[in-house]
This record gives C-alpha cells, structure tokens and sequence, in this order.
C-alpha cells in the first residue's frame, strides 16, 4: 500500500481504550499484592517470591497469544478473540483473589505457606495469565493498523489511558476508605475497601475491553498484507506467518533492536518490581513509624493506612507519567528521551530512603513517572519501526515480553537475599534507582533507523 491511510486520534484512541480497564486490573494488583499477601501471614523475606509468579505466566503466555494470533483470522478479527477471553477470566479471578481470607483457612501447608496464601497463589496465578492475554492484543493492534509514521503517537495515546486506568485503580481502596467501606479487618483477612475496590475494576475491565472490541474492525489477511507490504514465498501475499515459524527460530532472527532495547527492559522492569514489592514496607516504616517485619504489624491500622497510601504515591506515579509523555514527543531524538527519563525516575527512587513525609514522597514517586511514561511508549516504538513489514509482528511482541518478564522474576527470586544485605526496605528503592541509572547507560547501544 504505497499510501497508508492515517488513522484519526479517535481511532487510535478506540484500539487502546480497553487497555484503560485492563490497566486498572494490572494497577490493583500492583499496588495490592504485596499488602494482600503480607496480611494473609507472609513474612517480608518471602514477599518478593510471590512477585515472580506474574512475569513468570506473562513469559509463558505472551509469546504464545502472540505467536497464535498471527495465525488467526476470523469474522471476529486477529488479535480480539484473546483480549475478549483473556478479559472473561480476568473478571472471574477478581471476584476470588482479595477474599482469600475470609475463606479462615490458617493451617500451615508445603513450604510453611497457609491454605489461605495458598489459594492467593493459585488465584494470583490466573489473574495475570487473563491479563497477559487481555493486555498483549492491544500492543499488537497498534502494531498491525498503525503507519510507522503514526506509532509513536498511538503508543502515547495508549500510555496515556494506560496511566489513566492505573490512576483509577491505586485509588480504588482509599476511595472506598473515604466514603466509609471498612480499611482494618481481623488479622489474616483483606479489609472490605480491597475487596470492594477490585469488584468494581472487575466490572470496569469488561465494559471497556467490550468497547474495543465493538469499536475497532481489525484488517482482513490481504489488506494487512498489502499495508504492511508483505510478499514472501511461504506466506503468499495474506500476511500469514508460515508453518516454520517456531518461536526459538525468530529469535535468531531478531533485529538488533530486539536485543538492545532488551538490555535496557532488564534494568527497567527490574527496579519496578522493587518498587511494587517494597513500597508499602518502605511507607510504613518510613513515614508511619512501624517495623513492617513486626510480628501484627500487618494488622494494624498503621500499616493498612501505608497501603492505602500506596495507591496514593502509585497514582501521582501515573500522573507524572501522563504529564511526561506529553514531553516525550518534543525530543528530537528517542534514545535521548529515554535516557533522560530513565534518570529522573532514578532521582525519585533513590530520595525514597531519605523521606519520611507522606507527601513529600508522593513528589518522589511523581518524578519516577517519568521513567515509567518512557518504559510504556519507547521500547515498542523504537521495536515495531524495526519489525515493520515483518509478517511475525505478533510473535516477536510476544517474544519482547520476555524482556519485561524474565527481569521481574530474576529480581523477585533474588528479592530476599538482597533484603538480607541491604537491611530494610527503603534500601531496596536506592538499589531500584541504581537499575534505571544502569538502564539509562544501556540505551546508547539501541541502533534506530
């Protein structure tokens, strides 16, 4: 297609606007799991071991949605049969997971975890299989109907509602806190305010991914051919991946940008599992005052108050990020962009250690936003312009996710250790900021064209 037809900004705006309620099932969990997990009993040593479960499905899955939706073409589209399933089961497993427990199940089962964190696990597990699976078809939508000259404006519009669905869901619980719903519960059970909180994201996940899904109509096989300008023998002219396609295959063949933005990704998402892990144990102690390690501290009103807090400090985070992707597109040059992004969030992750005023650290986690907005937008940018009229778009998106997935769970199954070395929790923000600063050095090896 020699002239790609332009989208306008409200359809741009409809193939990302679900990814504004599965954003708010992803912030919920974000902002939750450490409190969830802790309150049902788990020692702090042991959080960020629940943490590698998410990466690790994200891992499995995405490669395989994406290697799976390359070849699927039918009346409903591409990529929408899975963000619809993917979204089904999403809402099922929000309804379950924060009433682990109220289910009272206390006794001590393998590796000395209770029935109740048990359950967590398995619930936990679903949730982000379903999100994985709703969330990898909105980045291949754009991949597929968007003109490389106008990627980077519908990744920024996605970052945009992205943001805006995890502003929504960090302030869910001290919300529903406000308006009365009940933030202390008996030791061992999640106070109704989460509960709450995670119903209604439930509800507003379907309605949007529903929206979407009404709205956008994903390209037939040879229009897409014709758009992306793909002719190859095995494929003939439909834009169809070929039956050799196995995924360790196209890994050998991936563009250099596949590898260095890679890089860059480990050190990223890296520092952000530190965050989502040590945030609530770094407030508490912070500026509450308590040892989150203390045997009922988890129980205390203190603690759930840091919680809360959590979603407050996560949702200026978002805004930030909102704001700064609105700066992104005046730089000249991306890999500029990213650097300078990268650095402003370590500066808010590393002053971490030294506040010890709630709001003063919301103006920390505002300038780690910065890093996030970059995070979001860039890598798939500078990715798809490299991958552009490559017919396995879908599988090395899929693959690329490794790269978000494979450093969050190195971080989390290494979590403990490093607690151990460092001393506390605000520690483990300084080591975050050290990963942004060594991911800002990374990005001059990423070659754009």
């Amino acid at each position: 297609m020699a002239n790609k037809a332009k989208l306008s900004f409200w359809d741009m705006w409809n193939l990302s606007f679900g990814f504004f309620g599965v954003q708010i099932a992803y912030a919920l969990q974000s902002a939750n799991i450490s409190r969830i997990f802790a309150t049902l009993g788990a020692d702090p040593h042991q959080l960020s071991f629940f943490w590698i479960l998410p990466p690790l499905m994200g891992m499995i899955v995405q490669p395989l949605i994406g290697k799976w939706s390359d070849r699927t073409w039918t009346r409903m589209g591409r990529r929408k049969p899975y963000l619809l399933v993917g979204a089904i089961i999403a809402v099922l497993v929000m309804v379950f997971l924060p009433n682990a427990g109220s289910l009272h199940f206390s006794t001590r089962l393998f590796l000395g975890l209770n029935m109740a964190m048990w359950f967590g696990l398995f619930s936990l597990i679903f949730l982000d299989t379903s999100i994985n699976v709703a969330m990898q078809p909105f980045k291949m939508m754009v991949g597929d109907m968007v003109g490389e000259e106008q990627k980077a404006r519908a990744y920024s519009i996605q970052s945009l509602l992205c943001n805006a669905g995890s502003l929504v869901g960090y302030l869910l619980p001290i919300f529903f806190t406000w308006i009365g719903i009940a933030n202390e519960a008996p030791e061992g059970v999640v106070p109704d305010s989460v509960i709450t909180s995670f119903y209604v994201g439930a509800a507003i996940l379907i309605a949007c991914v529903l929206y979407t899904f009404l709205k956008v109509k994903e390209m037939p096989p040879k229009e897409y051919a014709e758009f992306h300008g793909i002719v190859a023998e095995s494929e003939g002219t439909d834009g169809r991946a070929g039956k050799d396609d196995g995924l360790l295959k196209l890994l050998t063949k991936a563009p250099r940008t596949f590898w260095t933005v890679g890089l860059v990704q480990f050190f990223c998402w890296a520092a952000f599992l530190y965050m989502w892990t040590y945030s609530n144990g770094t407030l508490a102690a912070n500026c509450w005052g308590i040892d989150p390690s203390a045997a009922g501290a988890t129980a205390s009103l203190e603690y759930q108050a840091a919680g809360n807090w959590v979603g407050v400090v996560f949702a200026v985070q978002a805004v930030g990020s909102i704001l700064w992707a609105m700066v992104l597109p005046k730089f000249r040059n991306l890999k500029t962009a990213y650097v300078v992004s990268l650095l402003i969030g370590a500066i808010g992750f590393v002053s971490l250690f030294f506040i010890h005023d709630k709001f003063i650290a919301c103006g920390a986690y505002f300038l780690v936003g910065a890093a996030w907005a970059a995070m979001l937008a860039l890598p798939f940018t500078l990715l798809t312009n490299a991958l552009e009229g490559n017919p396995h778009m879908g599988s090395y998106l899929g693959l690329f996710n490794c790269t978000i997935c494979l450093p969050q769970i190195v971080a989390a199954a290494t979590g403990g250790l490093v607690l151990s070395l460092v001393g506390t929790q605000p520690a483990m923000l300084i080591m975050a900021g050290a990963f942004l600063v060594i991911g800002a050095i990374c990005v001059r090896f990423i070659k754009t064209k």
